[in-house]
């Protein structure tokens, strides 16, 4: 079971995150049309501080595909997610990403929001190597960010209709993971918002080795 946290701010959070055996640390980077987007310099800082073990995913929410292809070339990730909302950013454009940046996986958002949602992800399998299911607001640019839980029903179909690993997002913390993880059975499990400190974008590293154990126990149990 896969375990993967968002966002890293800091070097010193990257590592301290890592250290507790993340799999996934999340950072998120831009060129300043979302909040709290690092730019390229910052997140190459904080993309150095990983510890080993740990694997580097650079999260962009906009939609503009030479700025995305430049930056990811030069940060390197060992994971480009794309956050933008499906109308802003085409199959088409995910592939051709994919396709310029030769070593790295891809993993795409989809936002769960009701039966259209299984066509939607099975329309990036072959394309991506992760699908990263979220929960949605209509109109909203990007997919996630909400910290809030979908219908994990879809998910679960989501995971037996596509062959591209499937991490679940949404509203998870360490309270409710273990029960995500038996109704959905996905490869991996993200969290955001619910391992934050209070009030704060800051990551709360008790939260965060909550999380990564109650997923690493329940993952165990069910054989994933």
């Amino acid at each position: 079971m896969l375990t993967q946290i968002y966002e890293a701010q800091t070097p010193q959070a990257a590592e301290a995150i890592s250290r507790l055996g993340v799999d996934h640390i999340g950072v998120l980077v831009g060129w300043g049309d979302f909040p709290r987007e690092l730019a390229l310099s910052q997140a190459t800082a904080v993309a150095a501080a990983i510890a080993p073990g740990s694997k580097f995913s650079a999260l962009f929410l906009g939609a503009e595909v030479a700025l995305i292809e430049r930056m990811a070339k030069a940060l390197a990730p060992a994971i480009l997610h794309l956050g933008a909302a499906p109308e802003k950013l085409s199959v088409a454009a995910t592939a051709k990403l994919k396709s310029s940046l030769p070593g790295i996986a891809l993993m795409r958002s989809i936002p769960v929001t009701g039966e259209e949602s299984i066509a939607l992800a099975q329309s990036y399998d072959g394309v991506a190597d992760f699908l990263l299911l979220d929960s949605h607001r209509a109109g909203d640019a990007q997919v996630g960010a909400l910290g809030i839980t979908h219908d994990w029903s879809i998910s679960a179909r989501i995971v037996e209709a596509v062959k591209a690993k499937v991490i679940l997002a949404g509203g998870l913390g360490p309270n409710n993971v273990a029960a995500a993880i038996r109704a959905v059975r996905p490869a991996g499990v993200d969290s955001k918002t619910k391992t934050d400190l209070s009030g704060s974008h800051a990551k709360d590293l008790d939260a965060v080795r909550r999380f990564h154990s109650a997923a690493k126990s329940a993952g165990g149990a069910l054989g994933l």
